[in-house]
């Protein structure tokens, strides 16, 4: 028969796991919140609401406007090292906050930060959904990009 100290126990070994793996910011594991002063977020000029039809909405558009590696690899260590994270640069994605398929600035680095792998490959799905949204007139460009700007700076 359990006995009320066995209760007591029983709760305080549930709350001290909790809080071994609770995220304070509700971020997910393996996930660095992008910083809103380093990190802001730049728009494309060059991306309207009224042109995403032969911009984000065009197959293979975001490859004409990609920076290459050399200059994403440059920008990845200096900013590692801002955001005091340590390790190989390939488990870090150079991430734009506001991405290429939503009109991201390709090449601002207050739209670049590192992002860890596995969490940079699942934001790559949520950026590929909200553009399929933006595209199919189900969200507008301006409410898919605070929804971007929302997720990378509170959960990473």
């Amino acid at each position: 028969m359990a006995r009320p100290a066995d209760f007591v126990i029983a709760v305080v070994l549930t709350v001290g796991v909790l809080v071994v793996f609770w995220h304070p910011h509700g971020h997910a594991a393996n996930a660095i919140l992008a910083d809103p002063v380093r990190t802001p977020g730049v728009l494309n000029p060059d991306v309207t609401q009224a042109n995403i039809r032969s911009t984000i909405c065009r197959h293979g558009w975001t490859d004409t406007i990609r920076p290459p590696t050399s200059y994403t690899n440059a920008l990845k260590t200096k900013q590692m090292r801002q955001y005091g994270e340590a390790g190989s640069l390939s488990d870090y994605q150079e991430d734009h906050l506001i991405s290429l398929e939503l009109g991201g600035n390709p090449t601002d680095p207050r739209n670049l930060w590192p992002e860890p792998y596995p969490r940079a490959s699942d934001v790559d799905k949520i950026e590929n959904e909200l553009n399929s949204e933006v595209c199919s007139g189900q969200l507008t460009l301006a409410e898919a990009q605070q929804r971007e700007d929302d997720l990378k700076h509170t959960q990473g």
